[in-house]
């Protein structure tokens, strides 16, 4: 017996997926744009490697970060990264959105189109999205701050709440799923203004902003720059603060309307399917409780004073922090498509409870961390966290591939599927009738 029950493995055989797209930026600029630049692909170039590369291009932008900016210092802490370094994450994430935008057009061609493509491509956002909040933090020179930790809990509260609006028949990112009868279908609605169109379009912009004023540029005082500092009015009633924190102060009313929004879409749909408006708000209760426990962790000695928001294990506190959501969303995204129960529970929390747990004892019981008793436990510690929840990740993803595409008898990462003797066969289409 695999990961994937067997019951749960034949509702695949039922899942359908159609697509809705209200952006003006989507359909009159880049979709027909997606539309050729998907031509350029050879039809034996499986759907998931597009979406693999993509995020590849992306580890390669975090990757050059790690190596000009180790310890995550930014500007503020005197390390001065090229600014045309800053050109090319824009370029990488434009690029993983294109790619991200083709892999569906290019399951469509190759006949790979199915639920494996939907997990793997949700799968690589949740890895992107924490990638993307540590470069975007870096470009907006906030470096090792509150505001980078809350940058990471809004936009991954976004994710989140993105899923749990699929869940619950609602939206992704404004994505819309049904029900009806035994089918379970997923129509991808992206509105006017969505994250995976205007807002990567968004961080496209930081970065090419920062590749010709430089970081610097961001922590420029917000009436300053708007020439309004004089006038007594404003300045009583708006803080002079940065650039970057206003565009935080911003992003924080923006996860305001999205959570209006996602419940209003699931509050709706309850309403047509005549069930109880107010339990799925339970299941929101993982998340905070989620992010709550790496807030707690990093209260060691105190907020105030954070040893790990000090240090150099900033970076892969919140890499292991990512990785841990990455796997309890694509819990959430697996349930969906198999028709299983919402999955309350994660065994990766395990590892941030006794972090949190240990690093809280002074204020619990009064007596000194039993683990992290020094900074060099602690990095220890969190190194360790990270190669867990590495592990723990991958094998997930292991598992789940390998029982769908049995299952379903397809590849991920090839266009082949298996014949009725159980043969592997090139699935393309395109390439069947060329040989005939």
């Amino acid at each position: 017996m695999g990961y994937i029950p067997q019951r749960a493995l034949e509702k695949l055989k039922d899942y359908r997926y159609k697509g809705t797209d209200k952006s003006l930026v989507s359909n009159y600029i880049l979709n027909p744009f997606w539309t050729w630049f998907v031509t350029l692909w050879p039809t034996w170039i499986a759907p998931n490697a597009i979406t693999l590369s993509g995020l590849a291009i992306v580890c390669v932008n975090f990757a050059t970060m790690l190596y000009l900016d180790p310890e995550y210092q930014v500007l503020k802490g005197g390390v001065v990264i090229p600014q045309w370094i800053y050109l090319t994450w824009g370029i990488g994430l434009f690029l993983y959105q294109t790619f991200d935008a083709i892999d569906g057009k290019q399951a469509r061609r190759t006949g790979m189109a199915g639920p494996l493509g939907e997990m793997f491509d949700h799968g690589c956002d949740a890895i992107n999205t924490t990638l993307e909040v540590i470069l975007a933090s870096q470009a907006l020179n906030l470096g090792r701050s509150w505001w980078t930790v809350a940058s990471q809990i809004g936009t991954l509260a976004n994710f989140y709440l993105t899923t749990w609006e699929e869940y619950h028949t609602g939206e992704w990112s404004l994505y819309l799923i049904s029900y009806p009868c035994s089918e379970i279908s997923g129509v991808l609605y992206l509105g006017h203004f969505s994250g995976p169109v205007e807002g990567i379009l968004m961080i496209c912009s930081i970065y090419v902003i920062s590749s010709i004023f430089g970081s610097s540029f961001w922590d420029q005082r917000i009436l300053t720059v708007s020439g309004l500092e004089n006038n007594e009015t404003i300045t009583a009633l708006v803080p002079n603060v940065g650039i970057n924190e206003t565009f935080m102060f911003f992003a924080g009313w923006g996860l305001a309307f999205n959570i209006l929004s996602s419940y209003w879409n699931v509050y709706q749909s309850c309403r047509a399917k005549d069930t109880s408006t107010l339990k799925p708000l339970l299941y929101l209760l993982p998340f905070p409780v989620s992010a709550a426990l790496q807030v707690l962790w990093m209260n060691n000695p105190s907020l105030s004073d954070s040893h790990i928001l000090k240090s150099r294990v900033f970076v892969p506190f919140l890499c292991s922090w990512g990785l841990q959501f990455a796997h309890q969303v694509g819990r959430m995204i697996l349930a969906h498509v198999t028709g299983q129960p919402f999955p309350w529970w994660d065994s990766m929390w395990l590892w941030s409870i006794v972090a949190a747990i240990d690093a809280n004892l002074p204020y619990l019981i009064g007596r000194e961390p039993l683990i992290q008793s020094s900074s060099r436990n602690t990095e220890m510690f969190i190194y360790l966290a990270l190669a867990v929840s590495a592990v723990t990740y991958i094998r997930f993803v292991t598992l789940v591939i390998n029982d769908i595409t049995n299952f379903l008898g397809i590849a991920c990462l090839t266009v082949r599927k298996r014949d009725t003797h159980g043969e592997w066969q090139d699935a393309n289409p395109a390439r069947e009738k060329k040989g005939r």
